[in-house]
């Protein structure tokens, strides 16, 4: 075994660090999650036997919840939106510079484009967010709620390392094209 490089400790300082400061964000938004999973079969008050989401259709105010924003910083935030047979999600993820940006709307839009197969996904975010979830009653009466909730905080904290990975493989690429460019003017 040999002894670690310091960017290897740096890295897992900073690692640990962010880790420290994601978990009690996703602890706040698992918590909110479980207490506004509590769904329920209900039809529409005005149309006879119409089921919709009511979070979507917004026809009666009454069965509507007061929507919750959750806020790691200005950047990173998540709004969860109730009603009483079904929940809106809503994440914004961070983005520090236009790269980041790109591969964050590129990523989405490729997983948006198979929201059939994610079930629970949204084809198009709320406006001012990058990505939405909408589970209804049907989904907590298929599946586990508590899955349910595990499956959107490892979203939430795979998404931030899916982008940076494909950030610094981006970089790694122009870095190698730049020198082998720049190799032809010696």
């Amino acid at each position: 075994t040999f002894p670690k490089r310091p960017t290897e400790v740096s890295n897992q300082a900073t690692l640990t660090q962010m880790a420290a400061t994601l978990k009690p964000y996703l602890n706040a938004v698992r918590c909110t999650l479980e207490a506004a999973m509590c769904l329920e079969n209900f039809y529409s008050q005005r149309v006879e036997r119409h089921l919709k989401p009511e979070v979507e259709v917004r026809s009666s105010k009454e069965v509507l919840f007061t929507p919750l924003e959750i806020s790691r910083n200005d950047r990173e935030k998540v709004l969860i939106e109730g009603s009483i047979n079904s929940l809106r999600m809503s994440i914004a993820i961070k983005q520090a510079d236009d790269i980041e940006k790109i591969l964050c709307h590129k990523f989405m839009r490729f997983m948006m484009m198979r929201a059939e197969n994610f079930l629970i996904l949204r084809r198009k975010p709320i406006p001012g967010y990058d990505i939405s979830f909408l589970i209804t009653n049907y989904h907590t009466e298929t599946m586990y709620k508590h899955k349910l909730i595990d499956y959107i905080i490892e979203f939430m904290t795979e998404i931030d390392k899916e982008i940076s990975e494909m950030k610094l493989a981006l970089n790694a690429r122009a870095r190698i094209s730049a020198t082998e460019f720049l190799k032809n003017f010696n």
